[in-house]
C-alpha cells in the first residue's frame, strides 16, 4: 500500500520516520505505528536503508506485508479515515432497556388481536357469510403484507407495528364499500322482481360500481404514506413502509381473494335458497331509519361552517395559549426514562431533578409509572448526576430508554417533517383535483387540513409531546381523513352523470343530502373496524403507543364529522359560485344542430 503526504505532513513523517530509523534493526522503537481512535490499526518496521535522521521524505510510502487484498482495502480506509481533520459527534443515539422493549412488544402484539378480533366479530355480525369470507380474506392479507415486509427485509419498530395495525384495520373499508353498494344493488332488483333476487348479479354490481370509490380512498392513503418514506427518517419511515404495503395488499384482498371466495359461496345452493345469509338482503336498521327521516345537513350548511370554524379558532387558541411541545428528535437534547420498583410522586422526581442542577428539566411520569426527563444537551457524567439524585429521593431506578439528539439532527427532522406535511397536502390536491372538479378538491383539501389542525390543538391543550410518532399519527390523519369525503364525492359524482345536481345550488344540496344518508352506513360500519383496533392499542398499547393511538382515534372522529360539517357544506357553497355546466346544454345544442341541418 503506498502513502502520499500533503503540505505539512511530509514533514511530519520524514520526522516520524527519522527517529524509528535510529533504532537498532529488531527493535520495536524502529516501528512506526498508526493509531486511530486509540487503536493501533498498523505498526509497520522501518527498513534498513532509511537513514537515521533523515527518514523517509518527498514521494510516497510503501507499506508492504503478507496480508490479502480485502485486508490491504480495510487497511487503507482505515488510514484514510484518520486523514480525515474532523472531529466525530453524536448527533443521535437511543438506547432501549430490554424490559421496556419486551413490554412494547407484548403490549402491541396483545392489542392487534384484541382489535383484530372485535373487528372480525363485527363485520360477521353485520355481514353474515360475506362478513366471514372478508375476515378469512383478511387473514390471508396479514399474510401476505408480513410476507411482503419480509421480503423487503423491513425491520419492524412500533410504529411500524402500529402501521401494520392500522392497515388491516382500514383494509376493513374496501369490503365494507363494496357490502354496502351490494346491499344498495339487491334492494333495487328486490323492488324490480316479485320474488327474492339471485344475490350474485347484486354483488357483482357491487363490486363493478365501488371500484372508483375504493381506488381514490386507498390512493389518498398511499401517497400520505409515500411522503413518509421519502421525506421521513427512522422510525416513521418504517411506518410508510408498513402501511403502504399494507393498503396495496387490502386492495388485493378486498378486490380480488373477497371477490372470488364471494363469488363461489354466492353459487351454492343453500345460499340461493336462503339468501339472507348471504348479509345483502337486509339495508340494516340504521340505512332504514335513514330512509324512513331523510335528513336534510344541507339546509345548514352555512351553520356548520360556523362550527367548523369555531372547532378550528379553539385549536389555534391552544397552539398560542399552550404552544406545541415538540419531541426530543426535533428540537434537540435528551429524555431519558427511568425505570422505579414503587410508586413515585412527580413532585418528588421534580425536586429531585432540581437538586441535581437542572432545575428547567422537563420531568413527567410515563403511562407505565416511570420517571422520563427531558434536558438539554448533557453529557453522561450529568446524567449519572440526575440518576444518583433520582435514587436518593425515591430509591433503586433503572434507565429503561435513553434518547440524545443533537440540535442539527433536530433541525433536519422537523424540516422534512413540514416538507411531508407540505407535499401531503399538495399532492392530496393535484389528485383530488384530476379526479373530481376543483371546487371539490379544495372543500376536500380543507377538510383535511382542519382534521390535522384540530389534532395538533389537541395535542397542545393537553400538553403531549409531538415527536416523530405523532408526525406518522398527524399523516395518516391526512390520509384517512379525506377518504370518508371521497366516498360520498363520489356518490355525488356518480349522481351527477345523471343530470341530478345539476339545476343549481338547492339541486346540488338535495343530491349532497341523499348522497350522505346513502353513505352513512359504510362510515360508521368502517369507522367501528378501525376503531376497535385504534381503542385496543390505545388502552392496552401501553406508553409506547399510547400518544400515537389518541391522535388516531382523534383524527379519525374528526374526518368522520368533517365530511358534513365542513367539506360538503364548502363544496356546495363553492360549486354555487362556480357551477359545472349542465348536462342538458350539450344535448340540447346537438339537437339544434341537427334540426338546422334538417332545414338545409
Amino acid at each position: 500500500m503506498d502513502l502520499a503526504f500533503r503540505g505539512s505532513g511530509d514533514d511530519a513523517w520524514a520526522r516520524v520516520t527519522g527517529d524509528a530509523a535510529c533504532a537498532p534493526p529488531g527493535d520495536a522503537s524502529r516501528r512506526v505505528a498508526i493509531v486511530l481512535d486509540d487503536r493501533i490499526v498498523s505498526a509497520p518496521a522501518i527498513r534498513e536503508g532509511v537513514e537515521c535522521g533523515t527518514g523517509i521524505r518527498g514521494g510516497s510510502t510503501q507499506i508492504t506485508g503478507g496480508f490479502s487484498a480485502s485486508e490491504a482495502r480495510d487497511l487503507a480506509a482505515l488510514v484514510k479515515g484518520g486523514a480525515l481533520p474532523v472531529p466525530v459527534e453524536i448527533v443521535e443515539r437511543h438506547t432501549i432497556g430490554p424490559t421496556l422493549g419486551a413490554e412494547a412488544i407484548r403490549a402491541g402484539a396483545g392489542a392487534a388481536v384484541i382489535g383484530l378480533v372485535c373487528t372480525a366479530v363485527f363485520v360477521v355480525a353485520v355481514y353474515r357469510l360475506l362478513g366471514l369470507l372478508a375476515t378469512v380474506a383478511l387473514g390471508l392479507y396479514g399474510l401476505i403484507s408480513y410476507a411482503a415486509l419480509v421480503a423487503l427485509g423491513a425491520t419492524l419498530t412500533l410504529p411500524g407495528l402500529a402501521g401494520f395495525v392500522l392497515a388491516i384495520g382500514m383494509a376493513v373499508d374496501a369490503n365494507v364499500l363494496v357490502f354496502e353498494r351490494t346491499r344498495e344493488e339487491y334492494a333495487r332488483a328486490a323492488r324490480r322482481s316479485r320474488g327474492l333476487p339471485d344475490p350474485g348479479g347484486p354483488l357483482r354490481r357491487g363490486f363493478a360500481k365501488a371500484w372508483s370509490a375504493v381506488i381514490d380512498s386507498n390512493v389518498t392513503t398511499v401517497l400520505a404514506a409515500g411522503l413518509l418514506f421519502f421525506f421521513a427518517t427512522g422510525p416513521v419511515k418504517g411506518f410508510g413502509v408498513t402501511l403502504s404495503v399494507g393498503v396495496v395488499a387490502s386492495m388485493v384482498s378486498a378486490l380480488v381473494i373477497t371477490r372470488v371466495l364471494a363469488e363461489w359461496a354466492l353459487r351454492r345452493g343453500a345460499v340461493r335458497r336462503r339468501p339472507k345469509l348471504a348479509g345483502v338482503v337486509s339495508g340494516g336498521r340504521l340505512r332504514s331509519f335513514l330512509a324512513r327521516r331523510a335528513p336534510r345537513p344541507m339546509r345548514h350548511r352555512r351553520i356548520w361552517l360556523w362550527v367548523s370554524a369555531g372547532l378550528v379558532v379553539l385549536a389555534g387558541a391552544g397552539l398560542l395559549v399552550r404552544g406545541p411541545q415538540f419531541g426530543v428528535e426535533f428540537t434537540g437534547g435528551r429524555v431519558v426514562e427511568y425505570g422505579t420498583d414503587r410508586a413515585v410522586d412527580v413532585e418528588d422526581a421534580r425536586s429531585a431533578v432540581a437538586d441535581a442542577g437542572f432545575p428547567r428539566a422537563v420531568v413527567q411520569m410515563s403511562g407505565d409509572g416511570d420517571v422520563v426527563v427531558r434536558t438539554g444537551g448533557t453529557t453522561d457524567g450529568e446524567q449519572q448526576r440526575i440518576r444518583r439524585s433520582l435514587e436518593a429521593a425515591v430509591g433503586p431506578v433503572t434507565v429503561e430508554r435513553d434518547e440524545r439528539v443533537g440540535p442539527s439532527i433536530g433541525r433536519e427532522l422537523r424540516d422534512k417533517a413540514l416538507l411531508a406535511l407540505g407535499g401531503a397536502v399538495a399532492a392530496q390536491l393535484v389528485y383530488l383535483g384530476v379526479r373530481f372538479r376543483r371546487t371539490f378538491a379544495v372543500a376536500a383539501v380543507a377538510a383535511m387540513a382542519q382534521d390535522a389542525l384540530l389534532v395538533v390543538g389537541l395535542f397542545a391543550w393537553l400538553g403531549r409531546p409531538m415527536d416523530s410518532v405523532f408526525l406518522a399519527a398527524l399523516l395518516t390523519v391526512i390520509g384517512y381523513s379525506v377518504n370518508d369525503t371521497v366516498v360520498v364525492f363520489d356518490r355525488i359524482r356518480e349522481m351527477r352523470r345523471t343530470g341530478a345536481g345539476r339545476g343549481g345550488v338547492e339541486d346540488l344540496a338535495a343530491v349532497t343530502d341523499r348522497a350522505i344518508v346513502q353513505t352513512v352506513p359504510r362510515t360508521v360500519n368502517t369507522g367501528m373496524g378501525v376503531l376497535f383496533v385504534l381503542t385496543a392499542l390505545a388502552f392496552l398499547g401501553g406508553d409506547a403507543l399510547g400518544d400515537f393511538s389518541l391522535a388516531l382515534l382523534a383524527g379519525v372522529v374528526f374526518g368522520m364529522g368533517s365530511t358534513v360539517l365542513t367539506a360538503a357544506p364548502l363544496a356546495v357553497l363553492l360549486e354555487g359560485r362556480r357551477p359545472a355546466p349542465s348536462a342538458a346544454a350539450p344535448r340540447a345544442r346537438e339537437r339544434s344542430r341537427r334540426d338546422s341541418g334538417a332545414v338545409v
